[in-house]
C-alpha cells in the first residue's frame, strides 16, 4: 500500500518539473487534460497490480499540472497586481534582519494592507533600514516590480522562495512601531542571529565565517574565495544546512536523551524543525528535517521507514506548498544526494565491509572500526556524487574531480567542528570566556576543512569546466560507461570501468588543450556579464586585462576557473586599465585563487577607493606592482609581448585608462578599455599601432568608443564585444554594430555567445 503513495507522489513531483521546465504556461491545462484522458483508458484497460500503479501516477500527473497553474493564478497573479512604475506609500512588516548591500540594506518584508496582511517582497533600502529587526512595523515610499524579471535577465530565485516581488525604496524608511517582543514566528531568526553574533564574538576571526556558514547555512560572511573552493574541491554542500548537518545534530541529541522515550522523540522532531527554521527554511534543510522527523516517527513506533517513499512524498509535499521552488539548485542537489545514498551507497559499503578481515583482538576491533567508517564516508561520497554531479554541470558547467578526495580528508573533520562550533556557540551565549577556550579548540579541525579545501582546489584540473565541448562529451562518456558496467557488472571486473574513466578523460585534456599549446597565441574574452576580462596565453604563460563584471558568478571565479582548467594556477601579470567595478571588481577573488606575479595599475586617482583596496590586497598576497602614468612599459610572456601605453586622456576613469597592444609574430590585438572616441585620436596620434587583427571593442559597444577613426587606422579583421546579456545600458549601441560592419569586421559578442577563444598558429 505506501508503495502506492510512492508512485502517486513521484508522479506529482514530475509534473511540477515538467511544469517548470519543459512546458510553457498555455499547454498546461491541455496537457492535464490529456493525463485525465489517460487515467481513464488506463483504469478501463490495464489490469493486475500495475492498473492501480498506472491509475495512480496519471492521476499525479494531472494534478500536479493543474496545481501549478492554479497556484499562479492564487498566489503569484495577486502579488504581481501590486507592480507600478511609480513609488506608492506601503506599510511593511519585516520578515528577518537586513542584509548589507553594495548601495544600503536588503530585506524581506510583508506588505500590509486595511489591517491585512499582502504577499512577500524583497525590499532594497538605504542605511537606515540597518537597524529593523523582525517584527518592526514600518512605512516607505516603494516601487513594486517582479521578482523574477532582473535587469532584463529571467531569474527563478526568489520564485522558489515564495517571494514574487521586488521593492526599491524612495525616500527614507520610516519606523512605525518595534514589538517589545517578537512575534513567535520570528523567533526562528532572532535565534539565528543571535548564533551568528556569538560565533563573530568567540570564534577566531579566520574560522568565524566559516563557523557561521556552517552552523546557520549563511555564506555572507565567508572569507573571499573560500566558497569558490569549497565548490571547486566538491564539498560546498557543508555550508550549506541539510541531512549531513541534522545527523550531527541528532547524534549529539541522541546521545544525551535516547532515541526509543517517547517524549524525547516529540522534542527530538520539534529541534529538527526549529534548527531548520534558524536555517533560514532553505529546500535542503526543509528536507532534511522532514525526513528526520519521519525516521523518529518510524522509530517510535517500531515500524520500517520505507525510502523511496518517503524521499518522493517529501519532494511531492514541499513542491505542493511552492510549486516554484522544482526550480531551486538546492531542492535539486538536496533530493539527488539522498537519492545517491539510497540506491548505490548502501550497498556499496555493505560490499566493502564484507571484505574486511574479521580481527578479533581489541586493535584489530579498533582497527576495523576506523576501516568502516572510511569506507561509509567513501561509500556515502560517491553515491551523492553519481546523482549530483549531473546537476552540477548543467547549472555550473562544471564539476568537481576531487570530490570524493576532499570528502574523505574533511567529512570527520567536520563533525567534529560542526558539534563543537555549536556547543560553543551556546556556551558562548551563556557565558562568553568558556565560550571562547572551546571555541579556540573547536577552531583546529576547521582549520583543517579550510586549509585542505584550498590547497586541493589549486590543484590544477581540481574542477573541469564543461564549457569545453570535449570534456562535456567526456563527462557523457563516463556516465555512458558506468551505466554499461551497472548493467554488465557480474560480468566486467570494477577495475575496466575506472580505467577506461581516466583514458578518456585524458584524452579529453589533451584534445582541448593541444591548440592552446602549440599555437603562439591564445585570447579569451570571458564572459563576466556587463564588464571585461581578457585572458592572454602563450606557451605556458598567461596574463589577464582586467577582471570585473556583473554577471552571476565573480568575475575573478570565472578568470580562475577559466584559467584552472587549462591547467595553471599562475599568471604572469594582472593588467587593470581603469579603476571601475565592471573591470576590476573580481580582483579579490581572483587574487585568493591564482598567484599573479605582477600587477599592472594606471597611476590616476589616488582617491579612488577600489585603487587602495586592490593595493592593499596585492601587498597581503605579495604582488609586485607597477603604476603607469609618465613611461609605457613591455612585458615578454612565452613567445607574445605586451605594450601597455599610458593614459593619453583626462576628465574621468575611463580616458585615464591604460590601453594594451599584445602581438604574437604578426598577429595583433588591441585592448582599449573604456576610454572615448577622443582618447582613441590621441592614441592613434601619439603611438605607432600597426594594423590589427583582432579588437577588444571599446566600453562594451558605446556609440562614444570604437570611432570611425580607430578602425580606419587599425584595420581589425575581427572584434569581439564583452557585454552583458539585456544590459541597461543598450550596449551594443547600433552605431557602434554598424561602423563595425563598414569596417569589414567579423564580430563576436559574449552576450550571445558566451566566453570567446581565438587560439592563432604559428606565425613568422
Amino acid at each position: 500500500m505506501i508503495r502506492r503513495l510512492c508512485w502517486f507522489s513521484s508522479a506529482l513531483s514530475v509534473a511540477f518539473f515538467l511544469a517548470a521546465y519543459i512546458l510553457p504556461e498555455p499547454v498546461l491545462i491541455p496537457a492535464e487534460i490529456l493525463c485525465g484522458s489517460g487515467l481513464l483508458l488506463l483504469s478501463r484497460f490495464l489490469q493486475g497490480k500495475n492498473r492501480p500503479r498506472a491509475v495512480l501516477a496519471a492521476a499525479g500527473l494531472a494534478l500536479g499540472l493543474l496545481w501549478y497553474s492554479c497556484y499562479g493564478f492564487f498566489f503569484k497573479a495577486p502579488a504581481h497586481a501590486y507592480i507600478s512604475d511609480e513609488a506608492i506609500g506601503y506599510t511593511m512588516e519585516v520578515a528577518d534582519f537586513p542584509t548589507e548591500t553594495s548601495y544600503g540594506y536588503s530585506l524581506t518584508v510583508r506588505l500590509q494592507q486595511n489591517g491585512k496582511n499582502g504577499p512577500k517582497v524583497r525590499l532594497y533600502a538605504g542605511w537606515e533600514a540597518m537597524e529593523l529587526s523582525p517584527g518592526d512595523v514600518i512605512s516607505a515610499s516603494v516601487r513594486l516590480s517582479p521578482s523574477d524579471q532582473i535587469h532584463g535577465d529571467t531569474v527563478d530565485y526568489f520564485d522558489s522562495k515564495g517571494i514574487y516581488l521586488l521593492g526599491y525604496t524612495r525616500g527614507e524608511v520610516a519606523l512605525l512601531e518595534k514589538p517589545a517582543l517578537p512575534p513567535v514566528r520570528y523567533w526562528p531568526q532572532i535565534v539565528s542571529k543571535a548564533l551568528k553574533d556569538v560565533v563573530l564574538e568567540v570564534f577566531p576571526d579566520d574560522v568565524s565565517g566559516y563557523t557561521v556558514a556552517l552552523l546557520t547555512g549563511d555564506k555572507d560572511l565567508l572569507p573571499t574565495g573560500l566558497y569558490a573552493a569549497f565548490k571547486r574541491a566538491g564539498i560546498s554542500h557543508i555550508v550549506a544546512v541539510s541531512g549531513l548537518h541534522l545527523t550531527f545534530l541528532i547524534g549529539v541529541f541522541v546521545a544525551l536523551f535516547g532515541k526509543r522515550n517517547r517524549l524525547a522523540a516529540i522534542a527530538g522532531i520539534l529541534l529538527v524543525f526549529f534548527y531548520a527554521a534558524v536555517a533560514g527554511n532553505s529546500p535542503s534543510a526543509l528536507r532534511a528535517a522532514i525526513m528526520t522527523g519521519i525516521l523518529f516517527l518510524a522509530q517510535l513506533t517500531s515500524r520500517e521507514e520505507d525510502k523511496p517513499t518517503t524521499l518522493s512524498a517529501v519532494l511531492a509535499l514541499l513542491l505542493v506548498f511552492c510549486p516554484y521552488a522544482a526550480r531551486s539548485i538546492s531542492l535539486q542537489l538536496s533530493f539527488a544526494a539522498v537519492a545517491g545514498i539510497y540506491l548505490v551507497s548502501g550497498n556499496l559499503a555493505t560490499k566493502w565491509m564484507e571484505a574486511l578481515p574479521k580481527w578479533k583482538s581489541r586493535t584489530g576491533r579498533l582497527a576495523r572500526n576506523i576501516l568502516s567508517f572510511l569506507c561509509n564516508t567513501i561509500a556515502v561520497t560517491l553515491g551523492a556524487l553519481l546523482f549530483t554531479s549531473p546537476l552540477s554541470a548543467i547549472h555550473f558547467n562544471s564539476v568537481s574531480l576531487v570530490g570524493p578526495l576532499t570528502n574523505f580528508l574533511t567529512l570527520w573533520a567536520v563533525s567534529v567542528s560542526f558539534v563543537g562550533s555549536l556547543l560553543s556557540a551556546c556556551i558562548g551565549l551563556c557565558f562568553p570566556p568558556a565560550g571562547t577556550v572551546m571555541a579556540w579548540l573547536t577552531a583546529w579541525p576547521s582549520r583543517w576543512v579550510i586549509w585542505i579545501a584550498q590547497g586541493i582546489s589549486r590543484w590544477p584540473y581540481a574542477s573541469i569546466s564543461l564549457l569545453s565541448g570535449y570534456l562535456a562529451g567526456w563527462f557523457a562518456v563516463a556516465y555512458t560507461i558506468f551505466f554499461i558496467w551497472l548493467i554488465c557488472r557480474k560480468s566486467i571486473r570494477p577495475l575496466i570501468p575506472v580505467s577506461a574513466l581516466i583514458l578518456t578523460l585524458c584524452t579529453a585534456l589533451l584534445v582541448q588543450a593541444w591548440p592552446a599549446a602549440t599555437g603562439t597565441l591564445t585570447v579569451a574574452a570571458l564572459d563576466v556579464g556587463q564588464g571585461a576580462s581578457t585572458l592572454l596565453y602563450s606557451k605556458g604563460h598567461a596574463v589577464l586585462v582586467d577582471c570585473g563584471g556583473s554577471g552571476l558568478n565573480d568575475a575573478g571565479d570565472v578568470a580562475a576557473d577559466y584559467l584552472q582548467s587549462m591547467g595553471l594556477s599562475h599568471l604572469d601579470a594582472l593588467i587593470l586599465t581603469h579603476y571601475h567595478a565592471d573591470h576590476a571588481n573580481g580582483v579579490p577573488e581572483l587574487l585568493s585563487r591564482v598567484d599573479v606575479g605582477l600587477l599592472v595599475l594606471p597611476d590616476v586617482t589616488e582617491g579612488s577607493t577600489l585603487r587602495q583596496e586592490i593595493l592593499t590586497l596585492a601587498g597581503e598576497h605579495g604582488c609586485e606592482v607597477e603604476l603607469l602614468y609618465y613611461y609605457d612599459a613591455e612585458i615578454t610572456f612565452g613567445e607574445s609581448q605586451l605594450k601597455i601605453y599610458v593614459p593619453m586622456g583626462d576628465g574621468g576613469a575611463n580616458e585615464e585608462g591604460l590601453s594594451v597592444l599584445c602581438t604574437a609574430g604578426s598577429y595583433d590585438v588591441l585592448i582599449t578599455g573604456d576610454m572615448n572616441d577622443v582618447v582613441e585620436r590621441r592614441l592613434l596620434k601619439y603611438k605607432d599601432l600597426p594594423d590589427i587583427e583582432l579588437l577588444m571593442v571599446g566600453h562594451h559597444g558605446s556609440s562614444t568608443s570604437t570611432s570611425e577613426e580607430l578602425l580606419l587606422a587599425v584595420k581589425p579583421e575581427q572584434a569581439v564585444i564583452s557585454v552583458g546579456r539585456n544590459n541597461s545600458y543598450g550596449h551594443p549601441t547600433d552605431q557602434t554594430l554598424e561602423r563595425l560592419g563598414a569596417a569589414d569586421c567579423d564580430i563576436y559578442r559574449t552576450d550571445w555567445m558566451g566566453t570567446i577563444t581565438i587560439t592563432v598558429g604559428e606565425y613568422p
